[in-house]
């Protein structure tokens, strides 16, 4: 049995359990389907993981790395998909493990800025995809389609494996690893005083950003996942007065935008990645417009004590 074969045998009673309680006419169907629990689930998992994630991406300055190797990712799945591979996912991976780590290097040994380095391999490997399906690429335009802009109907067998494997991986990594990120990406000089593996742990990190990103890409599309692996975390800035309870409110806003995305793009019949994307961005703006009210609010009142 598979990793994802038993991550489905013990979410699906639950899924089926709830699912007499979810409005719509398709959106229930998320809940009582094998292949849609499949899609429901992997959404979930790496909505957690991207909670986690985004919150060190957004302290070390990186929050376009993601965009980067989702772009990168896309290469990797162009390439697979002209050599006729049935696991592109594994090429993307491959290809974006190995560009975050020279993306690390170059900007480590200050060869170039880290936007400088995301930058360029942004272009040059959506460049190099582009180029590949357009001279090798036949008629296959639909599949690239759900690659880009994300569709959950993509996520077969092998790529809910790889999902649920990068997805636990991560979780637990980033939980054990937490004090040590959490230091190196506040003072990595005070990290290295301590005795902290402070380049090893960038390298580390690289990785799992680019493994994170990958599983991201059915989901969300290459062009969107930026959205989700930043935009929860960054509305959850605007109101935690903590690390601790940044993490919590990144969770709720990233599930919260996966659950209300999926509602919609299932009833309204509109690409899953970008209907989270458009979520996320609400739900962003509603808060920092509410925040911002509060304030002018309480400004009169602190006036006139």
């Amino acid at each position: 049995m598979t990793i994802g074969e038993l991550v489905l045998k013990i979410l699906s009673p639950v899924l089926e359990l709830i699912a007499p309680l979810m409005p719509g006419e398709i959106f229930p169907y998320f809940f009582t389907m094998e292949m849609f629990q499949r899609s429901l689930i992997a959404a979930l998992m790496v909505t957690i993981v991207a909670g986690l994630l985004g919150i060190f991406l957004l302290m070390r300055n990186l929050a376009l790395i993601g965009d980067g190797l989702a772009h990168v990712s896309f290469g990797g799945v162009a390439i697979a998909i002209v050599l006729g591979s049935t696991t592109p996912l594994s090429y993307a991976l491959a290809l974006s493990i190995i560009s975050a780590i020279l993306i690390h290097e170059m900007q480590t040994r200050q060869i170039l800025t880290g936007d400088a380095s995301i930058a360029i391999f942004l272009t040059g490997m959506l460049a190099l995809g582009l180029v590949v399906l357009r001279i090798w690429g036949g008629g296959i335009q639909t599949d690239i389609e759900g690659y880009l802009f994300g569709s959950l109907l993509l996520i077969d067998e092998a790529s809910f494996d790889l999902i649920c494997i990068v997805s636990i991986i991560s979780i637990f990594f980033l939980i054990i690893m937490q004090k040590v990120l959490l230091v190196c990406s506040v003072d990595p000089l005070v990290a290295q005083v301590q005795g902290i593996p402070v380049r090893a742990t960038g390298l580390a990190f690289s990785i799992l950003t680019a493994s994170i990103v990958v599983s991201m890409v059915q989901v969300m599309g290459a062009l969107l996942v930026t959205a989700l692996l930043v935009t929860p975390s960054a509305t959850a800035q605007l109101i935690s007065n903590s690390f601790r309870s940044c993490l919590i409110w990144a969770q709720f806003f990233g599930l919260t935008s996966v659950i209300l995305g999926l509602y919609y793009s299932a009833e309204l019949e509109t690409g899953s990645g970008s209907m989270i994307a458009l979520v996320t961005a609400a739900v962003f703006a509603t808060v920092a417009i509410f925040q911002h009210v509060l304030k002018q609010m309480a400004i009169p009142s602190e006036n006139f004590n």
